[in-house]
């Protein structure tokens, strides 16, 4: 007999100790809403504590680890799911708005699951355009539909012309069915699952399903502090214009302040159900219609928020029944905040915390605490990074993220975790009139640019810097960029923004023409302030003129 020979037993007897070794690595659900933000989370909720629309959401996070600093780098769909799949910021993987996409090839994350022999599924929300790499897939379409959901599968034709149907279901109700058949009917116990389980809900235009018509029917939500009334320390020139005359023109709104676009002139022609018969913006006062467009606003997105809770039940139920919740990583988020009326404003898109910020709640009992919380800063481009580092797989160097594996199982930060998350927006002026803005977030401050110019540098609004006290003023009222007491703290956060654009790679390359108009009003001198203002004065003259061609048009509904 030959050693050859004589090694065929041993090889094999070690195969099958690593194929047990790897049964006992634990199972990955990252599960993700759209535009769920903390303050609907009862884990997180201020105003909305009683209100606790999240009871199961709410006992994850009593069983795992909720994190205060989550941040995502972009607050809009698309480059934040490009974030995650990939582990980069989206000047590096090139989604910098939601017209960008990542080919198959370039889907780090369920690659890396795939090779080092877990099972990989997507199911839901997509919004990346390509052909999802996973082992099964099963996604909307774009931003998909509430009602009678389709879904682009896998089939004899080509992506992305196969697709199934659920017939008279909700989107939330769709996309938990289909993971649950997947559990049923298409995993291989023989192997750990990679999945991604992510709703559509709670996504603008809020569509619940007709169960919950009555859930907060008779309640009166409890309204934010700046809903009618926003400070005038608040902002700058950027966000308000000169003398406040682009108050109208910058951010979308609840009330009817922004004629362009509001909930209190879209919530008529969308859910009428929701107001009263007699209702005309026209006619009622400005605080009238936005009371009253706050209290639909909100009820429509929290009965979507309470499909999503209901169904996780759902879920879970599942995984406890059939003994797989404890040995899986469940990670709960939404892709980026949202804001819920909070200074008037409606959408996401600020790199004020609301939209920055997003919920993230990490469960695995085998190595992290019940109820623990963690402020450390983590960015949703560390989100892969930790699924990798759970599930014992080298992370690349193409990864710009880093795991955070050690930060849930001991509540500690590495001595050299980052201390500063990076932001920027990059679609100027679209769909919800924010202008182009970068940001750096600390624990304690956050200094924000609004440089004002789209990817070529052009339809300007004022440029402008704004500084956050975040340890005294959480809620970001209070702009003391100008203030001579924070003089120093101002010039050091520059600094350091200047040094974590080069650190993650957006050092102006990208857009040349646009970062020409970054570095002319950088230092902010009184030339620079000057030219905003006049800046101020044309931006609001194109604006009315541009609204005057309109009028008696419907409004852009882009989303």
């Amino acid at each position: 007999m030959n050693k050859s020979t004589l090694l065929v037993p041993v090889v094999l007897a070690l195969s099958v100790l690593l194929g047990r070794a790897a049964d006992q690595r634990p199972n990955i659900l990252f599960i993700m809403s759209d535009d769920h933000t903390a303050q609907a989370v009862g884990a997180y909720a201020t105003v909305l504590k009683d209100l606790d629309p999240t009871p199961t959401i709410d006992t994850l996070a009593a069983e795992g680890m909720t994190f205060e600093n989550a941040f995502c780098t972009n607050a809009i769909c698309t480059p934040s799911r490009a974030c995650i799949i990939t582990g980069q910021y989206p000047h590096v993987n090139g989604v910098f708005d939601l017209r960008g996409n990542i080919p198959p090839e370039k889907q780090t994350l369920p690659i890396l699951f795939r090779e080092a022999g877990y099972q990989t599924a997507m199911i839901g929300k997509w919004h990346l355009k390509k052909e999802p790499n996973f082992d099964y897939y099963k996604v909307l379409p774009g931003q998909g539909k509430y009602f009678d959901t389709m879904f682009r599968i896998q089939g004899p034709r080509k992506w992305p012309q196969n697709t199934v149907t659920h017939e008279g279901q909700h989107s939330s109700d769709a996309i938990t069915d289909s993971t649950l058949e997947w559990f049923r009917n298409r995993r291989d116990p023989d192997k750990p699952f990679f999945l991604c389980h992510q709703y559509k809900a709670p996504h603008d235009y809020f569509e619940n399903a007709p169960r919950y018509q009555s859930y907060l029917r008779d309640v009166t939500i409890p309204e934010p502090p700046t809903l009618y009334d926003v400070p005038r320390t608040f902002g700058s020139i950027a966000t308000r214009g000169h003398e406040d005359e682009l108050m109208a023109h910058i951010g979308t709104s609840i009330g009817k302040r922004n004629p362009r676009r509001s909930y209190a002139v879209d919530l008529k022609e969308r859910f009428p159900e929701e107001l009263p018969s007699d209702y005309d913006v026209a006619k009622l006062s400005e605080r009238e219609t936005t009371r009253l467009a706050y209290q639909a606003y909100l009820r429509k997105y929290l009965r979507c928020v309470k499909g999503v809770d209901d169904n996780l039940k759902r879920l879970f139920d599942y995984l406890r029944k059939e003994g797989l919740y404890d040995n899986t990583v469940i990670i709960y988020t939404g892709d980026q905040g949202f804001w819920l009326g909070e200074n008037d404003y409606q959408d996401k898109r600020w790199a004020y915390d609301p939209s920055m910020r997003m919920p993230l709640i990490v469960r695995y009992p085998g190595s992290i605490r019940g109820g623990t919380r963690s402020d450390a800063i983590v960015e949703n481009v560390d989100f892969p990074a930790l699924m990798l580092d759970f599930a014992g797989i080298p992370r690349p160097s193409s990864m710009q993220g880093r795991s955070f594996k050690e930060v849930c199982e001991t509540g500690r930060e590495p001595a050299d975790w980052k201390k500063a998350a990076y932001y920027r927006y990059w679609m100027h002026m679209a769909h919800h009139d924010n202008p182009g803005e970068m940001a750096i977030r600390t624990k304690t401050h956050k200094l924000i640019y609004f440089y004002g110019a789209d990817y070529e540098g052009k339809n300007q609004t004022p440029p402008a810097w704004e500084l956050y006290d975040l340890s005294r003023d959480p809620s970001e009222l209070n702009n003391v960029y100008d203030d001579p007491a924070y003089a120093q703290v101002r010039e050091e956060l520059k600094e350091k923004l200047a040094r974590l654009r080069k650190d993650v790679g957006d050092d102006g390359s990208h857009y040349p023409a646009c970062e020409k108009i970054v570095q002319e009003f950088w230092d902010y001198d009184e030339g620079d302030r000057e030219k905003a203002i006049e800046i101020s004065h044309r931006f609001k003259a194109l604006r009315e003129a541009s609204l005057g061609s309109r009028e008696g048009k419907a409004p852009p509904q882009k989303n």
